[in-house]
């Protein structure tokens, strides 16, 4: 392997990361995962966000091998309605300060120490760093020990970005065929390279407890929602399809999480003219505490929490829900489908860039906005129980093909190409003997800066 552990320090660049404040969407959910596991199979990995302002500026996990460094805490501090409050100027922050503190101390020491560095940038927040970043190694003679791609996860800001100067600065990447047909359309061509999951969160959640929560909801048809609330998650197909289906004698129990954007207030007044019953509540810390609130509001056609949902609680939640309803328009990915997959529930997609996702297979995908098309899929599934099981069973085989071990053995082949499109000079230890590499190499586990 050319970017074998011991020669290769990974940097990740996200405006989003893995604390709660730093997440809004799928990009907090991907660096996490990424970062991480990078980290357990043995990589020096650093992952730049702009982080809770009140905790450490540094933080090290995996005994060292990863380290966080939150940036923009003292705008955070002042801006705290989460990662995106205050955007404008935490761009500015991030371009003037951070190429030259990661220059000097994470990879100047790297390519003294002979490793070399994968710096990836995500979104379009991250574009203006990344050609300061590469002008500056050219100015300090390091740009050809440096392998520098840029990610896509959504065309947001796309008509911010100066295409021409970040392709001659970075490799483009993007997570979906869809995301590659889209960034067509502007004369691009990117490398496609999938979002993965952790391993871990392919397994089963107790038995027990989502029996109780599928007892505690007393419904034809239990489903569940989460995403921002953004018009392009067809918010209004899910509820339309919850309100046909109540006037048409099913009983019906929609949980959903959105986001803070004003598409969310549109949704529930949009549901209450469907004629469904709606609660907000604080989303309890323990499924107990889940099928509670669903005791507690017997009427409650919708449940719309209101706080943040941990992943150990859509862990219980996708398993016991019948479908979990991930129908967006506009999906660069659909990380959400990948995810019920791996719980062991069944997703409801769309047809965008939801690529693993095979109908009446392991998930269903929807292909219009007619809510009606999403009622004929939830009958399906409740009048057919031996496919819906195929499905889900299906979709556990799917989820484990996309774990983040098995998209990394992917990313690092389009690596060994952005290396050599770029011209990044290999240390000497990667192309001798591995026996003999080994012994030259110095210790991976000791952090740079």
């Amino acid at each position: 392997m050319v970017f074998a552990p011991q020669q290769t320090v990974f940097v990740i660049l996200s405006f989003e990361g893995p604390d709660v404040y730093s997440q809004a969407g799928g990009l907090g959910v991907r660096v996490k995962g990424l970062s991480r596991t990078l980290a357990q199979l043995g990589y020096q990995t650093y992952l730049y966000f702009c982080g809770d302002p009140d905790l450490p500026g540094e933080e090290s996990h995996e005994s060292g091998r990863l380290v966080y460094r939150r940036w923009c805490q003292w705008i955070s501090a002042r801006h705290r309605a989460g990662v995106y409050d205050g955007e404008e100027g935490k761009i500015r922050d991030w371009n003037s300060s951070l190429p030259p503190s990661l220059i000097d101390n994470v990879i100047s020491p790297a390519v003294e120490s002979g490793r070399n560095v994968v710096v990836m940038g995500e979104e379009w927040h991250t574009s203006w760093s990344m050609n300061l970043l590469s002008d500056t190694l050219y100015y300090r003679g390091l740009r050809d020990r440096v392998v520098m791609l840029w990610n896509a996860n959504n065309t947001f800001g796309f008509h911010r970005i100066n295409w021409t100067a970040l392709a001659l600065a970075a490799t483009i990447t993007t997570v979906s065929r869809y995301m590659k047909f889209k960034m067509w359309e502007r004369g691009l061509n990117p490398i496609v390279v999938p979002n993965g999951i952790p391993r871990s969160s392919i397994q089963d959640a107790d038995p027990v407890v989502v029996a109780d929560l599928k007892s505690a909801a007393t419904a034809d048809h239990f489903c569940f929602k989460i995403g921002r609330f953004d018009p392009d998650k067809r918010w209004l197909m899910a509820v339309s399809a919850a309100g046909y289906l109540k006037r048409h004698g099913k009983r019906v129990r929609l949980l959903m999480r959105g986001g803070r954007e004003a598409h969310g207030g549109e949704v529930i007044s949009h549901a209450q003219h469907q004629g469904l019953n709606v609660v907000n509540v604080n989303a309890p810390a323990e499924p107990a505490g889940l099928s509670a609130v669903l005791r507690e509001f017997p009427d409650a056609d919708v449940v719309n929490f209101t706080s943040y949902i941990s992943d150990a609680m859509l862990g219980v939640i996708y398993p016991a829900c019948d479908a979990v309803l991930a129908n967006s328009g506009h999906e660069p990915f659909g990380l959400v489908g990948l995810e019920v997959m791996a719980a062991g529930g069944l997703a409801v997609t769309g047809a965008t860039g939801e690529d693993y996702a095979n109908s009446y297979r392991n998930a269903l995908v929807v292909e219009t906005d007619d809510a009606i098309e999403l009622v004929t899929e939830l009958n399906l599934i409740q009048q057919r129980p031996r496919l819906a099981a195929a499905i889900r069973r299906r979709g556990r085989v799917t989820a484990r093909a996309y774990t983040w071990e098995k998209v990394i053995e992917q990313l690092l082949l389009r690596i060994e190409f952005a290396a050599a499109q770029q011209a990044v000079r290999l240390p000497e230890t990667a192309l001798e003997n591995p026996r003999s590499a080994r012994r030259r190499t110095r210790n991976p586990e000791t952090p740079l800066g």
